[in-house]
């Protein structure tokens, strides 16, 4: 690999403890591509013999990557490391990179069946606390920073610990410019393919066949937001996913369904927005109209706190300058 060190680069030498070969095949990966990932995402270099590492670069970036390495020896006690778990580990080690003058919430973790889950960074940390302590929370940002799952992960421990009595999980059925009409079959068949995402969130979260048990009790209801009208949801766990595809009215008419016992997520992109051009999304609306309500929380995510592949961080920046850029010249 040629080198990308500079006259101002620095060294740092350490080792990793206890000496275990099998831990150190795990954080290395199939012929170092572990380690690679590390130093393409951080611009270090990495080389070691055994369990003594050696890395340069930067100042900043040597400190970051000793971190980023020693909590991922850690993780290797007791869990198999992926190329997943080293993007989620790099999110993280960059979120905290980042400078934040707000106060850190109290840590929330969530108990489900598929174990343990954490906010990861700090955005996600905060976004968790605010649905342990508000009634009615918003989740906005790209795709990829959680906002869906972590939602549904604090709806299923909600219902486990009987603090829920049923979860809703509504969608509003509009996909890039096409309507139900357009879909064959009934209408369950119709709805399906909407709300694929939140079935997949669940069935990580539970399992497949107590989901379709629950589901048959109808102590889960997913449902298009088209069937909220009229209802009142009280001891509810309700969450509005895809919200930046809803109009005023429904937004609206959404928000004032939540009754006595429930709390409320509502997750959307702003930048992913399938309506008519002339039609106001309801959840930029609503960020508009109910931002500094008592009650209600807002957590906003950014290109940073993406727990994807790392490409789709970059897909979001260039798409986010490309809008940017249009915003100030005028172009349609």
């Amino acid at each position: 690999m040629p080198s990308r060190t500079t006259p101002a680069a620095s060294s740092a030498e350490f080792v990793l403890d206890p000496p275990d070969a099998e831990r150190l095949a795990n954080l290395s990966g199939p012929f170092d591509a572990h380690l690679r990932l590390v130093e393409l995402r951080l611009g270090v270099e990495i080389a070691n013999r055994g369990n003594v590492f050696r890395i340069t670069g930067s100042k900043a970036d040597v400190a970051r990557g000793e971190r980023l390495l020693r909590t991922l020896w850690d993780d290797t006690a007791d869990e198999t490391l992926s190329p997943p778990s080293i993007h989620l580990r790099l999110a993280e080690c960059e979120s905290a990179a980042a400078p934040t003058s707000e106060i850190e919430p109290q840590e929330v973790t969530i108990k489900v069946n598929r174990g343990t889950i954490r906010g990861r960074g700090a955005n996600q940390a905060r976004y968790l606390h605010a649905i342990a302590t508000h009634d009615i929370n918003f989740g906005i940002g790209p795709a990829g920073t959680g906002k869906t799952f972590l939602a549904v992960a604090m709806a299923v421990e909600a219902l486990n610990e009987s603090r829920v009595q049923r979860l809703v999980l509504v969608r509003p059925a509009v996909e890039a410019g096409e309507k139900l009409g357009f879909l064959p079959g009934d209408l369950s068949q119709k709805v399906d393919p909407y709300l694929r995402p939140l079935y997949d969130a669940l069935y990580e979260m539970l399992g497949v066949e107590k989901v379709i048990k629950l589901l048959e009790k109808n102590v889960i209801e997913i449902a298009p937001l088209a069937y909220m009208r009229g209802r009142t949801l009280n001891d509810a766990f309700v969450i509005l996913d895809e919200a930046q595809n809803t109009s005023i009215e429904q937004m609206k008419m959404f928000l004032t369904r939540i009754g006595f016992g429930s709390t409320a997520v509502v997750t959307g992109d702003m930048t992913q927005i399938d309506l008519p051009k002339h039609q106001k999304s309801g959840l930029r609306d609503a960020v508009e109209v109910l931002r500094g309500v008592e009650g209600i929380s807002f957590t906003f995510f950014e290109s940073r706190d993406v727990v994807r592949h790392a490409l789709v961080a970059r897909i979001v920046n260039a798409y986010e300058a490309r809008d940017a850029h249009d915003a100030e010249t005028g172009a349609a």
